[in-house]
């Protein structure tokens, strides 16, 4: 009987995630907002709580993100993320501290402490790669001339998350200097060692995931990104790095085909993801922080902007294109939501 209810319930969210997606389709708008508004309904404290499929949407939401920053990966070869890289510090290291101070100044505002600033630097400062990738696809921006300068900050800000993980980590534990440095070389030897086969070697990860058959290719490709990604998460450095860059290995024809192969499971994992967010967010828990969200939400939509316009005029992008690209920044949502989770955990305010 159990298994059965969650068929039903999995079977019931998948359809209504269809059924919301044909009224964006219809008004022509991004469906995102509406799978979060009905992971709220459906959620914890909704008018109709799910619990029986809790833990396949859960796996499917980390799924979801791999699948996003895989294909958002393959858009770009290793040599090109170098260069962005390089030539983006600057537009980076502005996007920290632009986005970074709201969460800090809000913290010692209300009295929270240094431990939690840094926390809550985190959670406005870092935008969801998987949002924005979304909603960049579904708009049809990837092949924009901004586009480019988007990714450079996506990147840059995933690469200081597996830097800032570890030590927010430590600090919420309490722990020693030591043990801190530790995790953080670990962190940052695993993104060297995934970026140099990627770099070097993209042409072996070709050469064994190749297959004239599409069924053995996509299970091949979908393995290996799961399986880079899990490792990836296992050693502190974010599963979406890890993905992104088993993407950036693979280029030409076979990027082509498994962008095609994989769209069907990107598009249905990344629906569940979006509702994973709102299932996990009890609405009763909203009002009495709307006020202060409220103005970091403004806060933070002016530094994006002003990030995105930062990364896009550094390129030659006229002024169009940089409010596209600071529009595309604004959303926060998977790295924002773990290091909230961390410092609630850990009994910060």
């Amino acid at each position: 009987m159990h298994s059965a209810i969650q068929l039903i319930e999995l079977g019931a969210i998948i359809l209504a995630l269809g059924l919301l997606g044909a009224v964006a389709n219809r008004f022509s708008i991004s469906a995102i907002p509406l799978y979060l508004i009905a992971g709220l309904a459906f959620g914890s404290g909704g008018v109709l709580p799910l619990g029986a499929s809790e833990e396949f949407v859960a796996i499917g939401a980390e799924v979801g993100v791999i699948l996003l920053l895989f294909t958002l990966g393959l858009e770009y070869t290793a040599g090109e993320l170098v260069g962005t890289l390089r030539t983006s510090a600057p537009s980076g290291l502005a996007d920290l501290v632009l986005n970074a101070a709201p969460g800090v100044i809000a913290a010692f505002l209300l009295g929270w402490g240094p431990v939690a600033a840094v926390a809550m630097g985190g959670v406005t400062y870092v935008t969801s790669s998987g949002i924005t990738a979304k909603v960049m696809g579904d708009l049809g921006w990837l092949g924009n001339r901004e586009t480019p300068a988007v990714l450079s900050i996506l990147v840059f800000e995933d690469l200081a998350m597996a830097a800032y993980l570890p030590i927010l980590t430590a600090l919420l534990a309490g722990a020693s200097l030591a043990a801190g440095a530790t995790t953080l070389g670990i962190a940052a030897a695993t993104i060297a060692v995934i970026l140099l086969i990627a770099l070097r070697h993209g042409a072996l990860v070709e050469r064994f995931v190749a297959s004239p058959n599409d069924e053995v290719l996509l299970l091949k490709v979908l393995g290996l990104v799961v399986l880079v990604a899990g490792l990836a998460q296992q050693l502190q450095v974010s599963a979406a790095v890890g993905a992104f860059l088993v993407g950036i290995a693979l280029s030409g024809p076979l990027a082509h085909t498994a962008q095609e192969l994989l769209s069907p499971l990107r598009d249905l994992f990344a629906a569940v993801f979006f509702v994973f967010f709102g299932l996990h967010t009890d609405p009763g828990d909203l009002p009495p922080v709307l006020g202060a969200a409220a103005l970091l939400a403004v806060a933070g939509t002016a530094t994006k902007l002003a990030s995105g316009w930062i990364a896009a005029r550094r390129v030659g992008v006229g002024t169009t294109g940089r409010m596209r690209a600071g529009a595309a920044l604004v959303p926060r949502g998977e790295f924002n939501i773990v290091i909230a989770g961390l410092a609630v955990a850990a009994g910060i305010n």
